[in-house]
């Protein structure tokens, strides 16, 4: 996009030099709208409740995550850490029996075994558990080698792993509170998994792609946003998984209601063995287990584990929970009791023939751990659980990343502070307002405000845009810096305030002392026109102006200067000079390609123009170029030798593509110098060089700052006004923002139909929810504006979902006939609002 020297006024597009970063100055108006009326989608509080939960309960779950990542293969780790202990080398001779190991771990221990657990696995070490004695919950458990029956050394770790479970389980708490705790913090991943999940909701939810696509080549806030989002998505179903039955664990409650409708019976709490003496092996006569073993053995064929319980009262039958080599998990357990006198089975339950409640319960603890899906499910809850802390370092990165995007938003405001050292502000603040619309009018405001203060001078710094004509009289002086736009029109958001001042009448504002500072470009018509607008109204309403109206062009340093005096009368001391800088350097580009994008349109030609500058360089969606163009014959100034002035360029591309490109627009003039051709389009599209150097400089351009937040976004532009809105799309898309809706209007679909591959390809991807193209020199004839009218419900629906609405390109046609759509849809008064909440925003020329 162009605003060469035959279009009208180019203040939108003069950006200050050091002005705010246009990222940040995005969220300044919508930031300050949002002050005054508040209104909260459910989205917006789901965000809110999402990072919030991010940063309390994500920062424990990392201690969940870490501890259960510990635990998921605990088992292959003490076997590493142990080697020999629980599993020997196999001999020729048969095990011992459970009856012969009982015995021998009786006699040297001088306890009762309560239960012995068996693996069919030749090599593998019995697991013998004592009953619990002093108070204790459980007993103490021992490996015996199969073969000897001799106790097998500690394992080393096992300790270790106790503790790990503790701190997974219950975070080293108290069992009962900790329990409750670790359920509290299980919903809370469940709340963070779900809302990330609406969050990131896409117009094309099928598209697999859209969902699970990574971009490794993001950088920035951008790679944060997509690792975050698209791992989180990855792990959904297991984070879903894992809280559920973390849940029902953590919860008595829970458990219980879930055990009565699986048809398990009630839970009876273990309680810890009295204090007191061991018992004496007399008080319990020894049970032979051997002919109930036999008899096991017979009707369990094909069995893996079986865990064996000892009777603890004459009569009692020898309990059998075992698992079977075909079993489809671990907790697929059959039940036999077995009497000891005569090994006749007094209950079978087969694992197939158990109630479905009780199987589906069965499978909660196989979920958790993922062993219900072998190895591969255990290594994927391992990597989830490793996750944890990924999702937390990442969600505290974008997390203070906005944050010092606020600060940095605030920053001069804040300087303004309490005054200078020793001087003390005296009477009633005076107002320091400004009208700005690329962010240069707010620089002086601030810069104006900052030195005053520091002269003693009480002040109260503010928007147009915020401000009723009524407010006014609250003070007894204003100092107004105000830039003007398109053809001597308020900036779009003082739009409203300019109107409300026009429909005043009387002399309300008598009293009020003013001074005005307006901002223009002498090589424009209407030069600092809504300066002077503004001061005549604010005489008809009875205002005083202080000093006659100051115009600056550009950085014109007298003019300046001359607001400087001025301030320094109304404080009565020394002001140092406003806005006095050197003007940034141009730095040298190179030019390495130019493509043209439309041959045979009836239009003038459409060139993408292809720039490598300085290392380092960067730019936001939505800046501008500043080039200074040369003569056909690479001179740079005209007859007088005076140099050209500057003409600005909207970025179409953004600084991780490599390279920074535009879209020119050759403009002929018949009769003008340089073979008819514009000075800057023709120098650009025609005569300068490949690899010549083009003289360039960046400038932020805040009043059209892309919007990286999860809001929906309309585009509208036409011609080479792509440029700017495809800047934008590329920086969503790197954010992985994909509800947006680009209406793009042209001549001939044929010939004009520029980026389409783009742009159909971001359709396809779902990065675009809705594309609409609209040609206005084919058969059926239509323009942006008409098919927005068209679209007045979905226009509805995107706004009421927070939509920000960017046009960009020509002011006189499109976007003209996009304002007066909106009005007849919104009314005036909608679109007033659009404009305060920084929703409505405009690059046009």
């Amino acid at each position: 996009m162009t605003s060469s020297s035959s279009l009208p006024q180019p203040q939108l597009r003069a950006a200050a030099d050091d002005a705010q970063d246009a990222s940040q100055a995005s969220q300044a108006p919508a930031a300050s709208a949002k002050r005054r009326a508040w209104h909260w989608s459910w989205k917006q509080v789901w965000f809110q409740l999402h990072w919030f939960i991010g940063i309390t309960a994500g920062t424990v779950l990392v201690i969940i995550g870490l501890s259960g990542a510990t635990l998921a293969f605990k088992d292959e780790l003490l076997d590493l850490m142990n080697p020999g202990v629980r599993h020997v080398a196999v001999e020729t001779r048969a095990p011992l029996t459970p009856a012969q190991l009982g015995r021998l771990a009786e006699t040297e221990h001088g306890q009762r075994v309560a239960s012995i657990t068996m693996y069919a696995e030749a090599g593998a070490a019995p697991r013998l558990f004592f009953a619990p004695k002093n108070g204790q919950r459980r007993g103490e458990s021992i490996y015996v080698h199969p073969y000897t029956g001799a106790t097998q050394p500690a394992l080393v770790g096992a300790g270790f792993f106790e503790w790990t479970e503790s701190l997974h389980r219950w975070l080293l708490l108290p069992r009962d509170p900790g329990r409750q705790v670790a359920g509290a913090l299980a919903l809370c991943l469940l709340g963070l998994a779900l809302s990330g999940l609406y969050l990131r909701w896409p117009r094309r939810p099928l598209d697999w792609r859209t969902w699970l696509t990574f971009d490794p080549a993001l950088k920035g806030r951008s790679f944060l946003w997509n690792l975050h989002a698209v791992a989180g998505t990855w792990c959904l179903v297991v984070y879903v998984a894992l809280t559920l039955t973390g849940i029902y664990w953590s919860y008595d409650v829970v458990r219980d209601h879930v055990d009565a409708w699986a048809g398990k019976p009630p839970r009876v709490a273990q309680a810890p063995a009295k204090k007191g003496p061991a018992r004496e092996k007399k008080d319990m006569p020894a049970v032979d287990i051997g002919l109930a073993w036999s008899t096991f053995q017979q009707h369990a064929a094909g069995w893996t584990l079986a865990s064996v319980r000892l009777p603890t009262r004459a009569g009692d039958a020898v309990q059998f929970t075992w698992l079977a080599s075909d079993a489809p998990h671990e907790r697929a357990r059959s039940r036999l009791s077995i009497s000891p006198a005569d090994g006749t089975i007094t209950k079978n339950e087969p694992y197939s023939q158990q109630a479905l409640g009780a199987r589906l319960v069965n499978i909660i603890y196989p979920l958790h751990m993922g062993t219900y899906f072998g190895l591969p499910g255990r290594i994927i809850v391992t990597l989830a659980s490793l996750g944890l802390p990924l999702f937390a370092i990442t969600g505290w990165m974008l997390y203070l990343g906005r944050r010092k995007a606020k600060r940095a938003v605030q920053a001069q405001r804040a300087m303004l502070g309490a005054g200078a050292p020793g001087k003390a502000n005296t009477g009633l603040p005076t107002l320091v307002a400004y009208a700005s619309q690329s962010g240069q009018a707010e620089r002086l405001a601030l810069e104006s405000a900052r030195a005053l203060q520091q002269a003693g001078v009480a002040v109260d710094v503010q928007s147009l845009d915020q401000l009723d004509p009524a407010q006014l009289r609250q003070y007894e002086r204003a100092l107004i810096v105000a830039s003007t736009f398109g053809e001597g029109e308020a900036p779009d958001g003082t739009r409203r305030f300019a109107r409300l001042l026009r429909q005043t009448a009387g002399s309300p504002l008598a009293g009020l002392e003013f001074g005005m500072l307006a901002l223009g470009d002498r090589h424009y018509s209407a030069f600092c026109g809504f300066g002077h607008a503004l001061d005549q109204q604010l005489r008809a309403l009875g205002a005083t102006a202080l000093f006659p109206l100051i115009e600056v062009d550009k950085h014109d340093a007298q003019a300046l200067a001359d607001w400087s005096n001025a301030l320094a009368r109304c404080s009565g001391s020394a002001i140092d000079a406003i806005g006095v800088q050197e003007a940034a350097s141009y730095d040298e580009w190179r030019l390495v390609r130019r493509v043209l994008l439309n041959p045979g349109s009836l239009g003038g030609e459409l060139h993408e123009i292809t720039l490598t500058g300085p290392a380092g360089a960067s730019w936001e969606a939505g800046a501008l170029a500043e080039i200074i163009p040369c003569n056909a014959d690479g001179s740079d100034g005209d007859a007088q030798a005076a140099p050209h002035a500057p003409r600005s360029y909207s970025l179409a591309s953004l600084p991780q593509d490599g390279e920074l490109q535009l879209l020119v627009r050759q403009e002929r003039h018949a009769g003008a110098a340089n073979e008819g051709h514009g000075l800057a389009s023709g120098w650009l599209t025609r005569f300068a060089p490949l690899d010549g150097p083009i003289r360039l400089r960046l400038q932020a351009n805040p009043a059209f700052a892309p919007a990286l937040a999860d809001v929906p976004c309309i585009y509208i532009g036409n011609g080479s006004g792509l440029a700017g809105l495809r800047s934008h799309l590329r920086a969503r898309k790197q954010a992985g923002l994909a509800r947006n809706w680009l209406l793009f209007g042209e001549r001939q679909q044929a010939v004009d139909s520029i980026c389409a591959a783009e742009l159909e390809g971001w359709l396809r991807d779902g990065h675009l929810a809705r594309l609409d193209r609209v040609f206005s020199r084919d058969d059926q004839r239509e323009y942006v504006q008409d098919r927005l009218r068209a679209s007045t419900d979905d226009l509805r629906a995107w706004l009421e979902q927070g939509a920000i609405v960017y046009v960009c390109g020509s002011l006189h046609g499109m976007a003209a006939g996009i304002d007066a759509v909106l009005q007849e849809i919104l009314g005036q008064d909608g679109v007033d609002a659009l404009m305060m909440a920084g929703r409505y925003r405009r690059d046009v020329y």
